[in-house]
């Protein structure tokens, strides 16, 4: 060997175009609610299963410890920083840079908005009747996704060499 890294390297263009991509819409979705919903106003979009409302969060996911939104845009930063130092150092995989760029487009989304304006702007409200899940928008459930997907590879068993045996 030359002592060149022959590892293939993550996907660039599949983590970034998705990331691009979540963030774009994450910001068009909140741009449209702000500018068509009245704060306080419900719409409901399947019937009151799935409903819009204007929410401000000063807080993490969900509304999570609210009031902290600076300490979140910090923290934001640091773990964008993260998220591509991490890509950068792993092996090549599609639904590696998929569940990464969700998750940069939706820390990005969400760090817009609370360097932007000082809060989080959620808008989707699930439930039934007066069960009601936290609010949320496109960037906290293309987290949520990335999440789901970083828990599924983390399960996954690792490939094991064939056995010299065989």
């Amino acid at each position: 060997m030359t002592g060149v890294d022959v590892r293939p390297r993550p996907a660039w263009l599949v983590f970034g175009g998705l990331a691009l991509v979540v963030l774009v819409l994450d910001q068009l979705a909140k741009a449209w609610i702000v500018g068509n919903i009245a704060p306080g106003q419900v719409v409901d979009v399947l019937g009151s299963w799935v409903r819009l409302i204007l929410s401000r969060n000063g807080g993490a996911l969900f509304g999570l410890f609210a009031s902290s939104a600076t300490l979140f845009g910090i923290g934001s930063l640091a773990v964008l920083i993260l998220i591509v130092w991490y890509h950068a150092r792993t092996p090549r995989s599609v639904l590696l840079s998929v569940a990464l760029g969700l998750l940069m487009g939706g820390a990005l989304g969400n760090l817009v908005d609370r360097l932007r304006i000082g809060y989080v702007v959620d808008f989707v409200d699930i439930g039934l009747g007066t069960i009601r899940w936290f609010t949320f928008n496109v960037g906290d459930a293309a987290i949520s996704t990335a999440i789901l997907l970083l828990l599924l590879l983390a399960m996954r068993p690792a490939a094991r060499p064939a056995s010299a045996d065989a």
